[in-house]
């Protein structure tokens, strides 16, 4: 249990190592792109072009501004004059009608110049409404101008936008090969570390170290690299999948080749080159220990397993009890593991002695 707990203590150990060498490489990563010039839109545009093209829409917006203003006053004097037509029409219309009832010559000078004050009226609200369309021609002739500099404009950035994507991702890519320059060295050491020191004294900052490159490699790089469409990214997973997938493959056949050189050996040297905790814990799960195959450990006649031949159960030499062939003590008498069959132990009556 102490053991147990040590271990779990070591692996927190790991994680806590790991995580500390995750913020430093995530810190490190994350101020890469820091060593490339941030470009804009200004870097590319054809900046005299675009500052006449932007003076000319600035202008054009000021006069639709004044055009806009000049035409409301314009519109009300229009409406005023409108009014006073059309207020002027209908007294002439109730004095004509009334001229008429009575038929007095009199009133034709009267009518002569209410006519003419009635033209008079007129004559003023056609020069408002000329005024009017004057304004509003004006508005529309700024407002063309504003649409031909804006599409003068939209150019010379839809230009420098293409320039701009292009230089983006040359700066991508060069990024990349900054993350992956930093990042496959560690994968190398990481698998070099699995490999040889995985198992060492200092095991917790081997796998704290495997840890923080794994996770540079999954999260610091392979979200940023670059898709294309999605082409890299599925090529790259493709590439991946297969090596790693001959690799397994691979290993896979020299574990069942190992497994079989493993069953030719001597019942002894394969018990001896089984680890203690290995051993003990594929029993406690019900498989043997050489083959992890099922078998019955309760069954008292299974002494041997019926896929490997491996010994899985044997007596001491001292009480001659039944015990676990991988037990370092007798579990009855506490006598260690292959001591010999004392004079009177040798072999029970009726017997013939070991050879």
């Amino acid at each position: 249990m102490s053991e147990k707990w040590f271990r779990r203590g070591l692996w927190l150990v790991a994680a806590v190592f790991a995580s500390f060498l995750i913020g430093l490489g995530g810190t490190i990563v994350e101020k890469l792109p820091q060593v490339e010039q941030r470009y804009s839109l200004d870097d590319f545009i054809d900046k005299p072009a675009a500052a006449e093209a932007r003076a000319a829409v600035q202008t054009a917006r000021k006069a639709q501004e004044d055009a806009g203003q000049a035409l409301e006053q314009a519109e009300l004097k229009l409406r005023v004059a409108t009014a006073d037509v059309a207020a002027a029409r209908e007294t002439f219309n109730h004095w004509i009608a009334t001229r008429r009832a009575t038929e007095r010559a009199e009133q034709d000078p009267e009518l002569i110049a209410r006519t003419r004050a009635l033209d008079e009226l007129r004559t003023r609200e056609r020069r408002a409404q000329g005024v009017v369309e004057a304004q509003q021609q004006t508005q529309l002739n700024a407002r063309q101008a504003e649409a031909r500099a804006q599409q003068r404009l939209q150019t010379l950035e839809q230009a420098a936008e293409e320039q701009l994507q292009a230089q983006w991702r040359r700066q991508e890519l060069r990024v990349f090969g900054y993350r992956l320059a930093l990042t496959l060295p560690l994968l190398g050491v990481a698998g070099w570390l699995f490999a040889r020191k995985r198992g060492s004294l200092y095991w917790p900052f081997v796998w704290g170290f495997i840890f923080f490159a794994l996770f540079a490699f999954f999260v610091e790089l392979v979200p940023y690299l670059p898709s294309y469409g999605g082409f890299v990214r599925y090529a790259v997973g493709i590439v991946v999948t297969v090596l790693v997938g001959r690799k397994a493959i691979l290993g896979l056949q020299r574990y069942l080749e190992r497994q079989k050189a493993a069953e030719q050996l001597p019942d002894t040297r394969r018990r001896a080159e089984l680890g203690y905790d290995v051993a003990l814990a594929r029993l406690a799960k019900g498989v043997c220990p050489g083959c992890e195959r099922p078998v019955d450990l309760k069954d008292p006649a299974n002494d041997y397993c019926p896929h490997c031949g491996i010994g899985l159960h044997d007596h001491c030499g001292r009480c001659d009890a039944r015990k676990s062939a991988f037990s370092k003590f007798c579990h009855a008498c506490g006598a260690p593991a292959g001591t010999p069959a004392g004079p009177s132990e040798a072999a029970p009556a009726g017997l013939p002695a070991a050879p």
